[in-house]
This record gives structure tokens, C-alpha cells and sequence, in this order.
């Protein structure tokens, strides 16, 4: 294939483009991979330029593959010569052949996420510090965020203001040593250390800018500080720096990546050209003018407007459930309908905000008969992820004392402080003497456990930690019969600490924790049973749905992704859950106009995933944060879109089960209800406006606005500190709906509630 076969005028520019600075603004869909790889190969076949003097560096694996798949076949075994990969892979390739000039080992190990996280723990053990209230995947956090500043230790420590700061400044420099001593590099230090390389070694940087006459980086709005400092260096002498990106689809700042960069960028390289990319080769046209809508609102962008020559398409649906089941069940029905009339699982990409909403989508999927195939993307399954199968295993015990493997699992999480050689030994006395495992502990809670006159090889330490966990569990078993299955969760969560050790203030924390408030709204569905028969059927329930989970990853499956990790992909048929203020856009975004743009720029990112029909689905009431189902507000986001592109459809109830196949013998009767009003969610003020007659609230007179607005920081007498979700006028009253910290989700209302701006 010729290097410029198949490309449009836009893409030939750039291809052609081969002397100076360019920025590709290159849109979803515009097909910059291809012009990446056609520009490499433009570059050898038409300008004589050697591909061992082409750097070409991208984030992925996946997509460096690709790339490297894609140049093999059009220059063939020249292609060898280059050098594609991604940063990291890049990065630690140079290292072993020129860290020797910092003092590095070529043969160094490079610590993966796990090795960092449990080196933090040594070192927080070792300086004494508190892991409940510095948690190890915090400091982490905090660490590699200074390492992508191209912060090290000693300026870290010098800069440290306040408690936090001088915590991490000490436990990042005893890091650092660790590493040193281990003759190791995390994956920060890859990055880190070229740069430093490149810096101070003249003789290494003048090697590698010459040797790379061209460079060229794809996804070029991901790059962090460190990052875009190596694209300098490797790019200072010639010049001929290439970057590909577009700042509509930066979400990914909680890596540290800086949509400046592409700013930044210009200002550096300010002899630069420019070419756009708007040509959509994936989506038909109704797409595409629902996410320019949708962008148009940011302002931190670059203005371009996809086109294509596809078809018009269809109106993109807006779906109202009336909660996450229904929610999941209407997905569940139109996958069906397509399939019916010819369409594959695999056309199918089911989309949502966080990974806790998969839920009730994979219950959907499995309670299905027979069971829809579904694969699940960027996260393991909802019941196979470690803090669900943790509650699961204590309530598994409490159902049954035999379930050994149940009692494995969580004798020591959270930590009581019993050691490996401890636990190792209770598994061998018990099997020596032929006991059940939990029988063994028994023994020891009652007395020293002493058999035939021998007493049980345990210290009086290890004997006093064994006794305290039989007590919880007995106290907790004793209490069985009179608890709900939800309050048995929360019995749990409590009584054992893992709540606490979940809450520990990062975002993987709450991840977590999100997670267990989708497992207790599920145990709660089981409060109408009878308590002693309750947790039972929840258990066999949990045990069905894990059965049909193991399902081929290749095979013909429906997709279910979270909104970050759908980005690079496409589907034929996209629907997009959650789409509520407080959601999407997450509560964690409501006071930063930063963040609630780059909230916009993820719901743009799913919407270009679809290439021919896309659905955006909302509940009226929605479960979160731990609290009751309430009433939600359609996202903000919602309303910027045109109504002439849209066609508005509403569920009917959770209870519309009885629709499918499933087995809903002992469902209760279908609940119906009236028809919502259309979204009125204006930008300025997102909270839905609803008037009802409420005569026992005191008057507030017309035209009052409303207080509070989404977004604003305030803070409750019991509460605490709080963000507000939404807030709306009822009759003479305003309700407010806020997100406190550890209080979850509350609904207050100001005639009765002392509420004011934090």
C-alpha cells in the first residue's frame, strides 16, 4: 500500500507535513492512527529518512501494537528498525543501556503496583506511622503525583507545609532508598529518570537528539508534566516534533495528565502548524452534533466540528428508568429486540461512570434466560472484586461455620495482628487433631485448647487475638435472627473495621466503598423476608449470579466498560447509564469548574464510542452514597442537547421484570406511575424545578430563588461538611439534597434543617 493511499486532504496535510512543529487536532473517529503510521511511512519511502532516526511514542500497549502491526505492512522489514512503544517501555529500553550515567544497574527491577504499595507499608511500619489514618495508597498517590512534577525527594521535603505534606516528604525519601537498595524503579522513576538523564548527561542528550530527526506522539492531551519535559529534550535540537491529541478527550487528570500541555505546547514550539482532523469516519451525523453540543459548553478546548458522510442515522434516545433495575432491564429488552432482528452481543457497549454501577446490570445479564453473554472491561466482576467477596466471606461464616475457605479469607482482614506463622500453625494443629478449622478456634476462645492433656503450641498473645475474632463472630451469629440482611452488612462493616479500612480518603477508597454500598443495596431488596431465612437466599442468589459470570472474553458478548476505559474503542450500539448530577457529573466535581469540565469531556468521550445508535438513560430514583433510593436530577448535561435530535422514551417500574424471562415467581405486582415532566435542568441552576403544594411548610414568597445551588460547599450541626447535589423549591419550602462525608446521601429540608454555606 502506497504511504498516501486512502487519505482525505486533511489527513494528506498532515502526512505531508514533515519540516517544524505540528499539532494534529485530531477528533474521535478522524482516523489519527492512521495518519500516524502513513506519516511514519511517508517519511521513509518519500523523504529518504531512516527509520531508526523515527521515535514514535504512544500509552498504551494495545495501541502501540497496532501501530507497529499497521507500519509492518506498509514499509515491511524496514519497520523493524524503529522505535514504537509506549513511554514507559521507551524509557526503561534507554535506561539499560544509559542509566549507568546515574548510577543504575541496567539490570534493575522495575516495581509494578503491588511491589509500590508494599513497599510504602515497610516504610510506614518502620517510621511508625498510623496506616488507618495514612493510608499506604494515599501516600503512593501522593508520591507519584510529585515524581510527574519532576519533584524529588529533597525538594519535596524542602517545599512540605503542614502535617500531610511532611508525613510523605519523610516516607517518599525512605521510599526512594528502598528502591535504591532493591536496585529498582517504579514507574514514575521510568519517566523521571530519562528526563534526569537527558538533562544532566550532555553527551547522552546531544546522542539521542540526534540520532531522532522526528518524533511523534500520539494522545498527546495525556502527557503529564514529566512527559511533555522528555518531548522537549528529545525534540529541542530538530525540532521535528509531531504530537497528536485533542483536549475534548483529557479525562484522565487523576493520572496526572495536564491538558495545558497541548497550550503549552504552541508557546514552546510557536513556529508550528496546525492541522484539524474533523472528518468522523465512525459515528453517523445525529451523533455528532449530540457531542458537539455537548463540548461546545467547555471552555478549555480548541474549537472544531466533526462532519461525516455517513448516514444521518437515527435520533439518539433519552431514556428515563424509574430506578437502576429498571434501568438495567430496559437495556436488557433493547439488546434483546436488536438481537432478535439480527444484530450480534458483540455490537453491544453497555457504558456507565463507576464501576459499582455494573451491578445491577450483571444481575440483568445473568438472571436472563437463557443468560445474556457479557464481558466486563477495566475492572474484575462486581462479586469477584476483593471488598465484595471480603462481606461476602463474613456473612458465608456467619450462614455456616464449616465454610473454611469463608474463614481463611478474612481471619486477619482487617489485620488483628496475627502473623502468617501463626494462622499457618492454627491450619496444621487442627488438621493434626482432626478438627474443623473454626471448631479449633473455638477450643481456643474457651480455654488454652488443650487436647488429650497437650495444651494448643500458641503463644498467650496468639490465643487472646484467635479468642477476640471467635467473639465478634459468635456476637454477630447471635444477633442473626433479628437483623434484616442489610443490617447484618452494615453490622459488619462496622463491627470488624473494614468499613473503616476502606474509607481510607483516596479515590480507590471510595471506588471500594461504593462498591459495598451497591452490595448492601442489594441485600436490602431480601428486608421484606423473613430474617432467618433472609440471608440464606441471598447467598444462593450471590452463588447463581457468580455461576453464569464465567463466560469466554473472546466470544460473542455484550461489552460492560466504564466511561475511562472505553476510550480508544467503538461499538456499533452505545447506551450510557447514570446520567444524573451527582453522578455523571460525579459529586467530587461539583465545586471545581475544572473538573466539571472534564466530567463533560468523559460524557463525550462514551457518546463518540457509538457509531450508529446511542441511548442516554437516567433514573428517577437511584440508590447512593449509602442512603435510600431518592429522587435523582437528570444530569446538566442532558439539557444541552438539541431536542430535535432526541426522542424521549419513560420505564414504567423496577417491577417490569415480569416483561422477560426471568424467574420473578415471587415478585410483587407491577408498581406504575405517573409520567415525569421533561427535563428542565437549566446550565446556571441544574437542579430540576418541581412545585408541589406542601401547605405545612412555612410560605416563601414567589419568585424567591433557590438558596443553595449544586455544588456549594456547605455544613450540617450532625452532619458535617457536605457538597451540595441538588436543591429545589417545593411549595414554600427548599429541599436540599447533599452529599455529606461518611453520611452519605440526605435530603433535608431548610424549614426544619440549620444548613449554611461552609
Amino acid at each position: 500500500m502506497h504511504a498516501l493511499d486512502g487519505l482525505n486532504p486533511r489527513q494528506l496535510e498532515a502526512v505531508q507535513t514533515v519540516s517544524g512543529p505540528l499539532l494534529i487536532l485530531a477528533g474521535p473517529g478522524s482516523g489519527k492512527t492512521r495518519v500516524i503510521v502513513h506519516r511514519i511511512a511517508y517519511l521513509v519511502e518519500h523523504e529518504d529518512v531512516h527509520p531508526g532516526r523515527i521515535v514514535a511514542v504512544t500509552f498504551t500497549n494495545r495501541a502501540a501494537r497496532e501501530m507497529r502491526e499497521r507500519l509492518d505492512h506498509l514499509i515491511g522489514r524496514r519497520a523493524q528498525y524503529l522505535t514504537v512503544g509506549t513511554f514507559h517501555a521507551t524509557c526503561a529500553r534507554w535506561l539499560r543501556i544509559d542509566g549507568h550515567h546515574l548510577g543504575l544497574d541496567p539490570h534493575f527491577t522495575i516495581f509494578d503496583d503491588n511491589d509500590q504499595v508494599d513497599l510504602v507499608k515497610r516504610v510506614a511500619r518502620e517510621l511508625e506511622i498510623d496506616e488507618r489514618r495514612f493510608t499506604p495508597r494515599s501516600i503512593l498517590n501522593a508520591i507519584s503525583a510529585a515524581k510527574s512534577r519532576l519533584v524529588e525527594p529533597h525538594e519535596y521535603a524542602r517545599q512540605a507545609e503542614g502535617r500531610w505534606q511532611e508525613l510523605v516528604a519523610s516516607v517518599y525519601r525512605h521510599y526512594q532508598n528502598e528502591l535504591e537498595r532493591n536496585q529498582a524503579l517504579d514507574f514514575d522513576d521510568l519517566l523521571l529518570y530519562t528526563v534526569r538523564l537527558l538533562q544532566d548527561v550532555e553527551p547522552v542528550r546531544e546522542r539521542y537528539q540526534e540520532r531522532y530527526l522526528h518524533l511523534l506522539v500520539d494522545e498527546f492531551q495525556d502527557t503529564n508534566p514529566v512527559q511533555y519535559q522528555l518531548v522537549k529534550l528529545l525534540g529541542g535540537k530538530h525540532r521535528n516534533v509531531c504530537v497528536v491529541g485533542d483536549p475534548d478527550q483529557n479525562i484522565y487528570s487523576w493520572r496526572h495528565a495536564e491538558i495545558r500541555n497541548i497550550f503549552a505546547f504552541q508557546e514552546d514550539f510557536p513556529e508550528l502548524k496546525v492541522v484539524v482532523l474533523e472528518q468522523n469516519y465512525r459515528s453517523t451525523q445525529t451523533i455528532l452534533d449530540v457531542a458537539h453540543a455537548v463540548i461546545s459548553e467547555n471552555t478549555m478546548r480548541m474549537p472544531k466540528r466533526l462532519w461525516t458522510e455517513n448516514p444521518r442515522g437515527p435520533e439518539v434516545v433519552v431514556h428515563e428508568a424509574y430506578d437502576e433495575r429498571d434501568e438495567a432491564l430496559f437495556v436488557v429488552r433493547e439488546i434483546e429486540r436488536r438481537v432478535a432482528r439480527g444484530a450480534a452481543y458483540a455490537d453491544f457497549a453497555v457504558m456507565y461512570r463507576t464501576n459499582a454501577q455494573s451491578r445491577a446490570l450483571e444481575e440483568a445479564f445473568s438472571r436472563y434466560r437463557p443468560p445474556i453473554p457479557y464481558r466486563l472491561v477495566g475492572g474484575v466482576r462486581f462479586y469477584e472484586r476483593r471488598e465484595v467477596k471480603d462481606i461476602l466471606a463474613y456473612l458465608r461464616l456467619l450462614n455456616n461455620s464449616r465454610d473454611t475457605v469463608s474463614l481463611q479469607r478474612i481471619i486477619n482482614v482487617p489485620s488483628r495482628g496475627l502473623g502468617e506463622k501463626t494462622l499457618a500453625e492454627l491450619w496444621r494443629w487442627a488438621q493434626r487433631h482432626e478438627l474443623p478449622p473454626y471448631e479449633a478456634l473455638e477450643r481456643l476462645a474457651t480455654g488454652d485448647g488443650s487436647i488429650n492433656g497437650k495444651p494448643a503450641p500458641f503463644t498467650s498473645r496468639a490465643r487472646v487475638l484467635l479468642g477476640q475474632f471467635v467473639q465478634l463472630i459468635e456476637e454477630l451469629r447471635a444477633e442473626l435472627d433479628h437483623m434484616t440482611v442489610a443490617e447484618v452488612v452494615d453490622a459488619v462493616l462496622g463491627r470488624t473495621g473494614y468499613g473503616r479500612m476502606v474509607r481510607d480518603g483516596s479515590e480507590e477508597g471510595e471506588e471500594r466503598w461504593a462498591n459495598l454500598v451497591q452490595l448492601r443495596a442489594k441485600a436490602a431488596e431480601y428486608d421484606e423476608l423473613e430474617p432467618g431465612t433472609a440471608l440464606p437466599r441471598f447467598l444462593e442468589e450471590v452463588s447463581l449470579v457468580q455461576d453464569v459470570d464465567n463466560l469466554d472474553a473472546s466470544a460473542n458478548a455484550v461489552t460492560l466498560i466504564t466511561l475511562h476505559a472505553a476510550k480508544g474503542l467503538e461499538f456499533p450500539c452505545v447506551f450510557i447509564l447514570g446520567l444524573e448530577e451527582g453522578l455523571c457529573p460525579h459529586v467530587r466535581s461539583m465545586d471545581s469548574t475544572a473538573q466539571m469540565e472534564e466530567e463533560r469531556r468523559l460524557f463525550f468521550v462514551g457518546i463518540t464510542r457509538a457509531m450508529r445508535d446511542l441511548y442516554l438513560l437516567y433514573a428517577y430514583r437511584r440508590g447512593q452514597y449509602g442512603g435510600e433510593a431518592m429522587e435523582s436530577t437528570p444530569s446538566r448535561f442532558l439539557s444541552d442537547i438539541p431536542e430535535h435530535l432526541v426522542r424521549r422514551t419513560l420505564g414504567t417500574s423496577t417491577r417490569s421484570a415480569s416483561a422477560l424471562r426471568f424467574d420473578v415467581s415471587d415478585e410483587p405486582p407491577i408498581t406504575r406511575r405517573a409520567p415525569r415532566p421533561s427535563i428542565e435542568a437549566p446550565r446556571a441552576a441544574p437542579a430540576e424545578l418541581r412545585r408541589t403544594s406542601t401547605p405545612s411548610a412555612p410560605t416563601i414568597a414567589e419568585g424567591r430563588r433557590a438558596r443553595f445551588r449544586a455544588g456549594q460547599k456547605v455544613r450540617h450541626n450532625t452532619f458535617g461538611l457536605g457538597i451540595v447535589v441538588a436543591s429545589e423549591l417545593r411549595g414554600g419550602d427548599e429541599q436540599v439534597t447533599v452529599a455529606f462525608e461518611g453520611s452519605g446521601l440526605k435530603k433535608l429540608s431548610l424549614a426544619f434543617a440549620k444548613l449554611e454555606p461552609a
